[in-house]
């Protein structure tokens, strides 16, 4: 039996943020494992990343086609140690999305309802609120997105927001995807940065990243025609950055995406960064196939994922934290991510729909004692965080004290 217990320091701004530590230096002071020295593709990749280098798309492709699994993994372990040492981060956050009903159709999405349908539903800010009620105290973030409502412009979102941290001013909210922003400003007559305005002094704290898929538009065009393009979907996160709304960003592959499609996703990504710097966290998830929906995808497989998780840390370099989607993946793949590149488990969730309905499995019965539990038994230290990288708490685990068992008589 083991006990977790928060240790008494909480760090403000530390190290743990991954952005001012010198990563490169202490990079290039740590051994080089066998797997990794051994190959000439990975030392050079080494190379290039200790003296300020970047990978390139050409290398990045040739890396996803041609390292070895081991190889590749232990680099992008590498990189993450150079960061964050052991550390793996989670959160306590609960999932409420607002509605199910959306104007789109994306053809991997099995969450969409159309506004007739006898599973559709829309929230109305006391609604929401009351979801996050029996939270209240064990969480210090709500994730809300949903889908595009035919009649909900900024007003309802605004009040959405300004109930919650009435409500519950300690509780940040990460809400909305890219296309809702543009959704909300077109619904409202307003520009996206307006928009943000608005919604960012109604008690919008940052953007979750969802909804990037692949940011090639042939590729958006076949998968959900109608969602913004990759530039729309930059231009957004950009506009947030620059107002000071942090966000993260995401990848949906194994539909019908190419290998140098995802490279090229990636270094849209990295680019942006470079321009506006407010991508805290990179999520990558594979899409999850039942018979109905995108017949032709080319499902990626275990392994698959964790070599895009490892080529994700080692190409952006300028992103700090890379996450395993715990509710996406499920717990024994993210346990092998968080030693292959990833320093991030999301977090407690509490409840979740767009994974479990599209065919996800993973228990949502977690708290953080549980989550500390998947991180210690990979061999990392537990780290909990806040909902924007700027405070955190180790976690210590010790074994439980087993209680004196009383003598048997005649022994």
């Amino acid at each position: 039996m083991i006990q977790i217990i928060p240790l008494v320091r909480t760090f403000v701004n530390s190290d743990f943020s991954g952005s001012e530590r010198n990563w490169r230096e202490e990079l290039s002071r740590m051994s080089i494992p066998i797997s990794v020295k051994n190959d000439v593709l990975l030392t050079k990749t080494l190379h290039s990343l200790i003296n300020d280098g970047r990978v390139s798309c050409e290398l990045g492709e040739e890396l996803h086609t041609n390292a070895s699994l081991p190889g590749l993994t232990a680099l992008a372990m590498m990189i993450k140690k150079s960061r964050f040492g052991d550390s793996i981060f989670f959160n306590e956050n609960l999932h409420v999305n607002t509605t199910n009903v959306c104007t789109l159709a994306c053809r991997f999405c099995a969450f969409r309802k159309g506004p007739r349908h006898r599973d559709a539903y829309s929230l109305t800010p006391e609604e929401f609120v009351s979801r996050i009620e029996p939270f209240e105290g064990k969480i210090d973030e709500v994730h809300a997105v949903g889908g595009l409502h035919p009649d909900w412009n900024i007003d309802h979102y605004s009040e959405i927001y300004r109930i919650t941290k009435q409500r519950f001013p300690g509780i940040s909210i990460k809400s909305l995807t890219a296309v809702e922003v543009k959704h909300i400003a077109s619904k409202s007559g307003l520009g996206v940065l307006e928009t943000l305005t608005i919604l960012r002094d109604s008690g919008l704290d940052s953007l979750p990243g969802g909804g990037a898929e692949i940011l090639v538009d042939t590729i958006r065009d076949r998968i959900c025609m109608g969602k913004e393009k990759s530039s729309e979907y930059l231009e957004i996160h950009g506009i947030a950055h620059e107002l000071g709304i942090p966000t993260n960003c995401t990848m949906l592959f194994g539909t019908i995406e190419t290998i140098q499609d995802r490279i090229t996703h990636l270094n849209k990504l990295r680019e942006q960064q470079d321009s506006s710097g407010g991508f805290q966290c990179f999520v990558p998830y594979p899409f999850l196939k039942d018979n109905t929906r995108l017949p032709e995808a080319r499902l990626a497989s275990g392994e698959e994922v964790i070599r895009v998780i490892s080529i994700s840390r080692i190409m952006l370099d300028n992103i700090p934290h890379i996450k395993a989607y715990r509710m996406n993946i499920g717990d024994h793949l993210s346990t092998i991510a968080i030693n292959s590149g990833a320093d991030d488990i999301d977090g407690t969730v509490g409840h979740e729909e767009i994974m479990h309905v599209a065919g996800s499995t993973t228990s949502l019965n977690y708290d953080s004692y549980k989550l500390g539990n998947l991180i210690d038994s990979a061999g990392q230290n537990p780290v909990k965080r806040d909902s924007t990288y700027t405070r955190f708490e180790p976690l210590e685990i010790k074994p439980k004290r087993e209680g004196k068992l009383l003598p048997i008589i005649g022994q």
